[in-house]
Formats: C-alpha cells, sequence, structure tokens
C-alpha cells in the first residue's frame, strides 16, 4: 500500500464551538448543510488545496462522527487526517491542533469549519504568501458598506473610514514556530489566530480572500449557504478522488482489553450470558472480547478506538451488550467504505470455561458483524498476572477489513 507523502504543511480546522447562534440542535460543525455536514463541506475545499497534514478540533464527544466525515473527504488522503478534542476556549483549541502536528511541519494554516465553501485557491494564496517570507498571513476582502461608529444608545458618534479597514477570512497561515511562539506568551484571549502572533510582535500582511468565504453564524447564513451548494454545486469544491474500492489493500487490525470482576448483575463476555459467574465492571457490560473486537476493526479501517466512539460520554452506550457495539462498529465500517474479511479473538482468564461455549460464541458474535466469520479461543496465564489470580479478563483480537 502506498501513503501519501508527509507534507510540510497543515490544516488545523476548528470545529468545537458550540453554534448556539445557528441554533442547529448540535454543535455548529456538525449541522447538516447538503447531505452532509458542514464540517464535511468545509473539508472538502481543504483536501482540495494543497497537500496538508489535516487536524480537526473538535466537541468532546464528536471525534468519532468528525473522523467520519474527515476521511469521507480526504478519499485517497484519508491517512493525513488527525482528530482531536478542543478546548474550552478557541485559542485552547487551536493549541490542542497544534499539538498534534507532525514534526515535518513549518507552515500552518488555521481554518473555521463554519467558512464551508472557502474555495482551495484561498489556500494557496495564503501557502504562498508564508513560503514568500511572511510570518502571518491572513485573506481578507475590502468593506464595502458604510461604517458608523454608535455609542451604547444606538446614536451614531462618527464615521469611519472604510478604506483603512478590511474584513478578515480563514484560512489563516503561519509559521509553525512564530504560531506555537506566539499562542504560549499569549496572556489574554484574542478574536483570532493572526491577533495572536500581532499581540507577540510580529507584522501580519494580507491576500486576496474570497465571497464564498462567508462565516455561517447564523440560521439566514445557513439557508444562504445551503442555496449556494443547491444552485451551483459545480462552483463547490469537488473531494479529492478516492480510489476504487477494488483497488485499496486488505487492512489488518489489532485490539486488546481488559475488564476487571466486580460488575453488577451476571457475566456477559463473548457476547454470551453466564449466570453463576461474577459480572465484569465497566461502563457497558464489561465484556473484554466484544471490546477487543471493535478496537481492531477500528485501528483497521484507520477509524479511531473504542473510546473515540463509544466512550463514558456516550450514555446510549452504558449497559449495552456486545450486539449493540459491533452493529455500531460495522455501520461505521460500512459508511467509511469497508467490510469485515474476518476476526479472531482470544480470551485469557481462569473463568468461564469456554470450552463448552465457544461454538455459540462464535456464532453471536459472527451474527453481530453481519455474518463474517469469527474465531474464540482461550487460554489460562498458568496462575500469572491478574487474570492467573482471578482478578479479571483480557482478550486479544486481529481483525481483517477489506474494501467494500
Amino acid at each position: 500500500m502506498t501513503l501519501t507523502p508527509v507534507p510540510r504543511v497543515a490544516v488545523v480546522v476548528v470545529a468545537a464551538g458550540s453554534g448556539t447562534r445557528l441554533r442547529g440542535g448540535a454543535p455548529k460543525a456538525f449541522v447538516g448543510l447538503d447531505a452532509r455536514s458542514i464540517l464535511h463541506r468545509s473539508l472538502l475545499g481543504v483536501f482540495a488545496g494543497p497537500s496538508a497534514q489535516v487536524v480537526v478540533v473538535v466537541p468532546e464527544g464528536y471525534e468519532g462522527d468528525a473522523l467520519t466525515d474527515a476521511r469521507d473527504a480526504a478519499g485517497a488522503a484519508a491517512d493525513l487526517v488527525t482528530v482531536v478534542t478542543g478546548g474550552a476556549t478557541r485559542q485552547e483549541s487551536v493549541a490542542a491542533g497544534i499539538s498534534a502536528l507532525w514534526a515535518d511541519v513549518d507552515v500552518v494554516l488555521v481554518h473555521d469549519a463554519a467558512r464551508a465553501l472557502t474555495p482551495p485557491e484561498v489556500f494557496e494564496r495564503v501557502v504562498a504568501a508564508v513560503d514568500a517570507g511572511a510570518d502571518a498571513v491572513i485573506p481578507t476582502l475590502p468593506v464595502v458598506d458604510t461604517i458608523k461608529r454608535v455609542d451604547d444608545a444606538g446614536r451614531v458618534v462618527a464615521g469611519v473610514d472604510r478604506s483603512e479597514l478590511a474584513a478578515a477570512q480563514t484560512p489563516q497561515g503561519f509559521r509553525r514556530a512564530v504560531l506555537e511562539a506566539a499562542l504560549a506568551e499569549a496572556a489574554a484571549d484574542h478574536t483570532d489566530d493572526a491577533a495572536v502572533v500581532a499581540a507577540a510582535g510580529h507584522t501580519v500582511i494580507t491576500v486576496a480572500g474570497d465571497a464564498a468565504a462567508f462565516k455561517i453564524t447564523t440560521a439566514p447564513d445557513l439557508e444562504r449557504a445551503r442555496a449556494i451548494v443547491q444552485a451551483a454545486p459545480e462552483a463547490s469544491p469537488a473531494p479529492a478522488p478516492a480510489p476504487a474500492p477494488a483497488h485499496r489493500a486488505p487492512r489488518v487490525g489489532i485490539g486488546t482489553d481488559v475488564h476487571g470482576f466486580g460488575g453488577e448483575g451476571t457475566l456477559w463476555l463473548a457476547g454470551l450470558e453466564w449466570p453463576g459467574e461474577q459480572a465484569l465492571s465497566g461502563h457497558s457490560d464489561g465484556d473484554a472480547v466484544a471490546h477487543a473486537i471493535v478496537d481492531a476493526l477500528l485501528a483497521a479501517a484507520g477509524l479511531g478506538d473504542i473510546g473515540t466512539h463509544f466512550g463514558t460520554d456516550r450514555p446510549e452506550f452504558a449497559g449495552v451488550h456486545a450486539e449493540a457495539f459491533l452493529a455500531h462498529t460495522l455501520r461505521l465500517l460500512r459508511e467509511a467504505g469497508w467490510a469485515v474479511g474476518n476476526v479472531s479473538v482470544q480470551v485469557q482468564a481462569n473463568r468461564p470455561r469456554f470450552a463448552a461455549r465457544r461454538v455459540e460464541a462464535e456464532r453471536v458474535l459472527s451474527a453481530a458483524l453481519g455474518g463474517a466469520a469469527v474465531s474464540v479461543s482461550a487460554t489460562t496465564t498458568d496462575g500469572l498476572g491478574f487474570t492467573g489470580r482471578s482478578e479479571g479478563v483480557a482478550a486479544f483480537a486481529t481483525a481483517l477489513v477489506v474494501p467494500a
């Protein structure tokens, strides 16, 4: 399998805002724009621009949705995607994105996901300006409206010379060292990243922005964006071409999980209930076998890990059994263009005894994965470690995924 070359440019896509003014029922970036989210549409433009590592910064709990959107938008460049959790402020979110940059990156663009229709030419202009020697670059548009300064009572105080004004957009580009140092030294929150760098004493220059790069902030903004996409889809960024599924190589993933005894109720393991056995503790039912399989499948497909999609912040998965975990994982794989080839999982535990129910476990797990072949084996550790002391169960899974 050929991997995408490591780029020297990175785009940090900030999608961690709550979007309260939009009132879309979800964080702004995850509100629907066309058939997909605002974030997905924004990432199409990012991946149509210069080759770059793309770091998506999202609210806690939305990492899995963001990863699915990003990998779909990236197409053949899916290995360039990273998703991280943002902070309480924009500045903290940008810093979280910067912390995930690869060592080879020396030019960083920070882009608002809410500017979902930004053409790739804007990204190219910003990168070219940084490459030409600028420390910081922002795309701007001239202010065409007459601007007035007003007091608290709404009275006009004076006119403002609009020839000195410009409307700032994103992506804003920086030399990596400059932005990292400015963020580290920042003593206050700023409205954008260029202001942080300017406060550190650096000159910020401008390049031409684009009217299509308006920010989706309110419901009328969203309706405007939807109308543009519906009326002129050919003018919107197109996704990077993905290889035909038949040319994608099968991929292998490894997953592990461990749970200690001490949960309430009866034991659930390998999708089966084990009456008379002590339950495992965990957010769901503590089924280490199912969880190891989930981790292996997600790893094989490049979709993160079990914590990304089934974390303790997802109450809908509290107390559920293997069938729900595996069915949801299967949907994630299908959305990303993968199918389950086969899964092998080994259980390490003194109890329960698997020999009599091994075939039953394989049948249940296979059914939950749409009929894919699942093999289960079990062993002990000859009294060594926590499993040898009968304190819990460990499971180790290997999964193969193939193009769907």
